[in-house]
Formats: structure tokens, sequence, C-alpha cells
């Protein structure tokens, strides 16, 4: 079993293609602005529905990538363009048996990063698709698509050819635990309580490895690591995960025997780049006074002094690597830097918040740019010397 994520369908053309009028007709509700002055959608807007096949679908509408004779047009098709690392499938919206440069770029794009696309041939109502033309998109070997937003044709056929790209099952996670866990096994969860867990509520780490653990017929112990110690004096677990920030106090006390690991590990197996982390992991001893440091989280939240990203990892890294550092940070799915050059590390969370493939883009925009890239849990395990221990189940 897998947890279910959204999916992401970015909606990307020229500007007055009905980009926002097909969203419209998509979700069957008014969600984006629609008018005839182009240039109308400014920013990527987010709309979440849900498509029978799929599941939960967050439709983003985009600005024209041709809105570029202003410096605000430029940074109006970058915002549209940096949608592309966050996107699982792309429709291009076209009309009047048209295809310009600016297209021929975007389908460029959308291979290169290996996104899934269809083409909707829009206002087919006010110009058909033409044999000629349809022959000419057929080149591209991706579904062709001919609608009208206004007159609600063709949007069935439209959602069909997407679902056929994205099928049931499309936006789920490899299993967090399969392969490290048997059923019957006993897994202790250790999770702190400190003033960044949420107040009534498990962080999403935490519910999810409970939920894959029971997926697995496998019986899960939540405690707090002060009640730690007292749980081992009587039980013998097969596995203990703990919350990568406190493995300097659960460490010790784990048997070498018992196998034991992070919830952030855990999740960077299922999320892909497992062995690129592992692999560059070590290059933190190898930073210097003045580095650069890139944290990359998948969320966006208020951070206290205990926050692990933004305050107790920088601390261990700084400790660690005997130097100063200098850390940049970006949450959520915003843009990366322009620049990445200028790190010499960059540190990705655990992704809970994200998809596989939007963490992939992520995690693959960086490492391409020639930065080492680890993740939070082993990051910490490096720093506190159990980085061989923590990954040994996996296998390296």
């Amino acid at each position: 079993m897998s947890t279910l994520q959204r999916t992401f369908i970015g909606i990307f053309g020229r500007r007055n293609q009905g980009k926002s009028a097909l969203i419209n007709a998509i979700a069957g509700q008014d969600i984006a602005i629609v008018s005839e002055v182009a240039g109308t959608t400014t920013d990527p807007v987010k709309k979440t529905i849900e498509i029978l096949g799929i599941g939960p679908v967050v439709l983003v509408d985009t600005a024209g990538i041709d809105d570029s004779g202003t410096d605000i047009g430029k940074q109006r098709v970058r915002s549209s363009l940096n949608m592309l690392s966050a996107i699982d499938l792309a429709v291009l919206v076209i009309s009047g048996n048209t295809l310009l440069p600016e297209d021929v770029s975007l389908i460029g794009q959308f291979k290169s990063a290996g996104i899934p696309f269809v083409i909707a041939h829009n206002k087919s109502d006010w110009q058909p698709l033409s044999p000629d033309f349809a022959e000419q998109l057929a080149l591209y070997g991706v579904p062709v698509v001919e609608c009208s937003a206004v007159q609600k044709e063709g949007i069935e056929q439209l959602i069909s050819a997407i679902t056929a790209l994205l099928p049931q099952g499309r936006g789920e996670e490899e299993s967090l635990t399969g392969g490290i866990v048997q059923p019957g096994d006993t897994v202790v969860l250790v999770m702190p309580q400190d003033s960044e867990a949420p107040e009534g509520r498990l962080i999403r780490p935490q519910a999810q490895l409970i939920r894959d653990l029971l997926d697995h017929h496998a019986v899960a112990i939540a405690l707090q690591p002060e009640e730690l110690a007292s749980f081992l004096q009587k039980h013998t677990p097969s596995l203990v995960i703990t919350d990568s920030q406190v493995f300097a106090t659960v460490a010790p006390q784990i048997p070498q025997h018992i196998p034991l690991t992070s919830f952030s590990i855990v999740l960077a197996r299922s999320k892909g780049h497992f062995d690129l982390y592992l692999h560059d992991t070590p290059r933190i001893s190898q930073l210097h006074d003045g580095d650069r440091v890139l944290i990359m989280e998948s969320c966006t939240h208020t951070s206290s002094c205990e926050d692990i990203g933004r305050h107790k990892l920088p601390k261990l890294l700084q400790k660690c690597a005997g130097c100063q550092l200098q850390f940049d940070f970006v949450a959520a799915l915003d843009p990366l830097p322009d620049d990445l050059s200028q790190y010499a590390l960059a540190v990705q969370c655990g992704g809970c918040m994200v998809t596989r493939r939007q963490l992939w883009n992520r995690v693959e925009t960086v490492h391409q740019s020639g930065v080492p890239v680890t993740n939070y849990g082993m990051a910490i395990a490096y720093t506190t010397g159990i980085f061989d221990r923590v990954t040994a189940m996996f296998g390296k």
C-alpha cells in the first residue's frame, strides 16, 4: 500500500489561447478569471478538484509564455516556466491551427523534463482543427484533443486523455517500509512533541509511517524519547524509526543488533535520489569557512528555535565541518535560486508534502548543477557520527 498525493496539472500556452476558460470547463466552475484582454493571468493560480480515475488534482493556470515584451512580462513568463518543476502533467493550449516557436519551445521543455503532456486545440467552435495541422501535431507522439472551452465541447475527451497518462495510482508513492518490515514486526516510532509539533495532531511523516506499518500488518509503537528507555527494558523491537533531530539521544539507547533509522531517511527512500544522498552526504566534511549551503524545505510554516531545518541543522553542519557557513532557505515549491553554482551543498527535507515527481525535479535540478545533495535525516546522522548505522539496513 502507499500514500496518495495530489497530482499537479499545469495549463500552459500563449496569451489568449483560452487557458483560463479551459480550466473552468475542466473544473465545472468559474475558478479562473476569463477575459479577452491578453495577459489577464499574471501569476500561476491553483485550484484543487477531484477527477474520476485520478483522484485529487491541482489545476495550475499559468501566464502566457509569449508575454516577454516588458520586464513584468518576462517575470510572468519566468513564473510560468518555474511551474515545470512542480507539475506531474502539462496541457499545452493552442488554437487557430497555429503552433508558434514559443509552443515548440515548451514542448521541448516538457520532453526534456520527462513531463507527460496533452495538446489541446481550443476554440474549435471558431476554427476547427484542420487535417493537415492535426497531422503536423501527430509527429510529437502525444494525445491531441480538439475542444471548445466556451461551448464545453471536447472537455470529456480532454479529461480522458489526461486520465490515460495519469491512471489510477499515478500520484502514489512507493511503500515506505516495504522490504524492511515484515508482518508481525514490532516497530518503535520515536516522536518528540516539542514546540514544532502541531497541537492536537501528528505531523504528516508520522501519520504516513503509522498507516504504512498498519498496511504491512506490523505493530506500531509510538512514544516520546523520554519513554524509550523503559520500553526497551521490557521489549525488543524489530526496528526503531526516530525523528532525526533526536538521533543523538536515541542512538546510544538502541542495541547495535536492532536496526535504527529516521522518518526523513525512510521518506527519502520512497521519493527517489536515495543513492545520490548516500553518495553526497560525506561531502559535509569537505565544507570550508564561508561556504554557502541551500536548505530546501517542502512545506511552509512559521519556525521557532527548535525548527530542525532553519536552526538545528545549520548548527549541526557548522559544528561538524568546524567552520562558519552561510545558509539560504527555499520553502514549499518556491523557485530555486538562479545561480546554484554558488552552493557547496544542498540539503533536502523528507518531502512529505510534495509528490515524488515534484521532489525529483527539484533535487535533479540541483544535482545537474553540480551541487552535492543530501537529506535532512542523513545529514543529521552524519553530523552525529551514526550515518553508516542508520543507512545499513537499506544496503548501500
